[in-house]
């Protein structure tokens, strides 16, 4: 009785969001991590740490870890002609490849790699690993714990930049790669690049991190923190214990929102006034109502509802974290006594129309490193599509990376 009077009260109310608006909750799962009852896809996974504790930047512990990877092309019997690609927030290690069974997408740098391409697999063995703490494979808060039944929900700890390099680094090791010819990486792959330079500078031939920084800034941490709140306030988050949830039943409103905010960063004013303009859904004829929209609603909506469908949102808060986290020089003395330790050649890329993380701190990390006569030059993205450019100008970033590639020495 009470659910019908106030189905008919939201039926009556000008201010209800009418369920035509929204996706069917039957669509919407708890979690759209994938669980390993799912199609294995072209994943691989090496287990690491499995006899002795993972001791994280932050405090936290873990231990028997899986790392999810997939690799294109062969590698070489001296181990000299392997790349490793970073993928960026809610990529993973899918960079290659058609969607299907296991990969709800095609690979997000899928034109790039293969034979004859910039990452011409008859010449470079490539390897992408979904990051810790993420939701395709490598443990992360949707995965089974090892010490007990269940899922680690909301006691996964906090995971930072440096965690997941280290975790990469015991994969090179399992793959019998002593060096990486080159590490290259967008936005959060960015920084997991720069972090293999710091870490690891013995183990690197190049680096190319694009369209990010050598700490995040006060405004980055607020486009973050935003849409992480956005997910803690959805009943359905349940403090991170919602994995045994029915579909529809998960915090899939909090996560689309968080989606959605993102993706208004990641693009420009330029590019959704040239799509969109003042494009209605519902036509604004007659009376209005508050819940009328706008083409470009719709698309944010659309962004939303497919993030939803391959992404946990435990994943997002603690990768969006380690993001805000990210800072070069913490515990280093500084930025500049970080970057003095790299001693590969840096090719950092910016995007020009880029407002998320603007290519003035791509420009600023060049001009620390020249000055100490550190080799390192600057490349830019020309494109109006914004944070996205380097996801979408693949022409572009096969010019910039072609050179850097045949610079190395390689079989």
């Amino acid at each position: 009785m009470a659910e019908h009077i106030a189905e008919l009260v939201e039926a009556d109310s000008a201010l209800a969001q009418p369920s035509w608006t929204r996706a069917h909750v039957s669509t919407l799962p708890a979690s759209g991590a994938w669980r390993p009852s799912d199609p294995t896809g072209d994943r691989q996974f090496l287990r690491t740490f499995v006899d002795r504790t993972f001791v994280l930047e932050g405090g936290g512990q873990l231990s028997d870890i899986t790392v999810a990877f997939e690799t294109w092309g062969t590698l070489a019997p001296d181990a000299s002609n392997a790349v490793l690609l970073c993928h960026a927030l809610t990529g993973d290690a899918h960079a290659g490849g058609p969607a299907g069974p296991g990969h709800a997408t095609a690979g997000w740098w899928g034109d790039l790699i293969g034979p004859g391409r910039v990452l011409d697999t008859d010449r470079w063995f490539v390897v992408c690993a979904n990051v810790l703490g993420g939701c395709q494979g490598t443990t992360g808060p949707a995965s089974p714990r090892p010490d007990r039944r269940g899922v680690y929900g909301s006691t996964f700890p906090v995971v930072s930049i440096r965690d997941m390099v280290r975790t990469h680094a015991r994969l090179a090791d399992g793959l019998g790669i002593e060096r990486w010819a080159a590490v290259i990486g967008g936005s959060m792959g960015g920084m997991q690049a720069l972090e293999w330079g710091v870490m690891f500078p013995d183990r690197v031939g190049a680096l190319v991190p694009i369209a990010t920084c050598a700490a995040a800034t006060a405004q980055q941490i607020a486009y973050w923190s935003t849409g992480r709140r956005a997910i803690a306030l959805d009943p359905g988050w349940r403090d991170g214990d919602y994995y045994d949830a029915v579909p529809g039943a998960g915090p899939h409103g909090g996560l689309a929102l968080a989606r959605m905010i993102s993706q208004i960063t990641f693009r420009t004013d330029h590019v959704f006034t040239a799509r969109f303009g003042r494009d209605e859904v519902e036509p604004l004829s007659g009376d209005f109502g508050l819940w009328q929209r706008f083409q470009v609603e719709r698309y944010l909506e659309h962004h939303g509802d497919k993030l939803i469908r391959r992404f946990d949102a435990n994943s997002y808060l603690l990768l969006t974290k380690a993001m805000d986290l990210h800072d070069l020089g913490r515990g280093r003395g500084g930025i500049d006594a970080a970057l003095a330790r790299i001693k590969a050649p840096v090719l950092a890329v910016g995007v020009s129309s880029d407002t998320l993380y603007p290519s003035y701190q791509s420009e600023e990390l060049v001009r620390s490193l020249a000055h100490r006569g550190q080799r390192a030059r600057y490349a830019e993205i020309d494109s109006p599509q914004g944070h996205d450019g380097f996801l979408l100008e693949l022409d572009q970033v096969a010019t910039l990376l072609a050179p850097v590639l045949d610079d190395l020495e390689t079989p």
